[in-house]
Parts: structure tokens; sequence; C-alpha cells
């Protein structure tokens, strides 16, 4: 019902396309309009909206350019507590809650979910089984804790973990090569996860991307989904030379293990 499509930006961003069976468009995180605007044009595909996930400027600098360019009729939908230029729509949330949200000039509802942690107001969008999570959760990793706190973060990705194991997970970020070597530190003996890293290596030398992963797969092969596992938790505490048994404090120290590796 809906067709993908990736528009590479800066370095290892990920700017997604989602369109529907009437031709209709979305971009989620639009952080260089032209890079947007030349795919556009080049693919000849109608624009009639944004969705932001969170207010970092690579994911929200192309918005005035595609205003610009698209007119001011454009939708732009985005977190209502978050600073963010250009929004027409602000997505009002209580925390770690969701909503269903009608999009203009779609038929089907879509729907957002309030996945605070790497920032105060960051929210994910679900269209059937395709999901954009910005910066909460990538492919064997999580975002950095900037503003939100291990317990926020924790419960945002416990959130997404619940999802039907066939929901595809579009990230922002093409950070999973550097996501699983930390990854098979804290977890050698876990076979899923090497096997992945062969198949992501593979990708790689394709200059292929990494994305769409699944949560099934990262259930089985992301630490910051599975801190309730023997394993990580004997690992972590290891690691800080102190027991550490809460999976909250396994979170915490594995992602300040990860933010220093």
């Amino acid at each position: 019902m809906y067709k993908t499509h990736l528009i590479p930006a800066f370095n290892d961003n990920y700017i997604w396309v989602i369109e529907d069976s009437h031709g209709a468009a979305y971009v989620v995180d639009p952080g260089c309009g032209q890079s947007v605007i030349d795919y556009l044009t080049s693919n000849e595909i109608q624009l009639v909206g944004i969705l932001i996930t969170h207010h970092h400027q690579d994911h929200t600098g192309g918005i005035a350019l595609l205003q610009q360019a698209y007119g001011q009729q454009l939708s732009v939908y985005g977190p209502a507590n978050e600073a963010i230029d250009g929004l027409t729509v602000r997505i009002s949330l209580a925390e770690h809650t969701s909503t269903e949200l009608n999009l203009k000039h779609w038929q089907l509802p879509i729907l957002v979910y309030s996945v605070p942690g790497h920032t105060i107001g960051h929210i994910a969008y679900l269209a059937d089984d395709i999901l954009f999570c910005g910066d909460t959760l990538f492919s064997g990793g999580c975002g950095r804790l900037f503003e939100g706190s291990a317990a926020q973060m924790s419960k945002s990705l416990c959130i997404l973990a619940a999802l039907p194991d066939s929901t595809k997970v579009y990230c922002a970020h093409e950070y999973t090569q550097t996501n699983l070597k930390f990854a098979v530190t804290v977890m050698p003996n876990n076979q899923a996860l090497k096997t992945y890293i062969e198949q992501v290596i593979s990708l790689r030398k394709q200059g292929l991307p990494t994305i769409p992963s699944s949560i099934r797969l990262e259930k089985q092969i992301n630490p910051f989904l599975r801190c309730d596992h023997k394993e990580i938790k004997l690992n972590v505490s290891s690691h800080f030379n102190q027991k550490i048994t809460d999976n909250i404090q396994v979170f915490k120290n594995l992602r300040l293990w990860k933010d220093n590796f």
C-alpha cells in the first residue's frame, strides 16, 4: 500500500519518503532540502507534507527550502514541545503515549508515538508496518541521551519493541556497522548477531544500505532491547566492576559504555 524511497544526505543521514497508492508523498526528517527536491523532481513524486521526529538540525534543516519550493500549503507535522520552525501541525502527546493521526491528503490514518530519550519531545510514526523512528532506535543500537533520561529511553525502546515483529524499522542514520562492533563486544555468544554482522558487511561492501531492519531482528541482536538478558547483565557488571542487576541501571551503563566505546 505504501512505497518508501531513500534519500542519502550528509555523511550518514537517511531521509525517507513514503508514498501512498495515490501518489501523494510525505518526506520524513528532511535535513537537506535540496537533496529532497532533486530526488522528488527526478522521480516525479508529488510532495504533500513533511513528518518531523525531533528538533535536531540534520532532521529539520530542509523545512524552509521545501516550503519555499512547494508552497506554504505543505503540511508539516512535528512534536509540539520542541522548538521547530515551520511546523503547521504541532502534535501534543503525553509522555510514552500514542495517538492516531489523520494526515492531510492521505486517506489512511497513521499512529504517532511519544518516545523521549534522545530528545524530550521525540516522536515516531507508524504507517501500517513501516516505522519511522528517527534517532530513537537504530539497527543494533539506540540514540544518545542528549536530553532525556535512561529510564525514558528504555521505556521508549520497550514501546517500539512491543510492535509486531514484522514491523520494518526505518531509522535516520547508517550507524549499523559501528553499532554491531559494540553489540558483539557485549554479546559475544549471540549467533544471530554474528550472522547479521556478516550480512551487514556484505551490504556495505556493495554500497547498499542496511536499513530497513525489523523489530524481530532488533529483538534478537540489539543489546539495548535485551537489558534483561543474563549475558548482558554479566558483561556490563564486569565492565564497570560492580554488580548491576536492575534493568534500567543496566541500560544506563550500557549506554555509557557505548558512548565511550
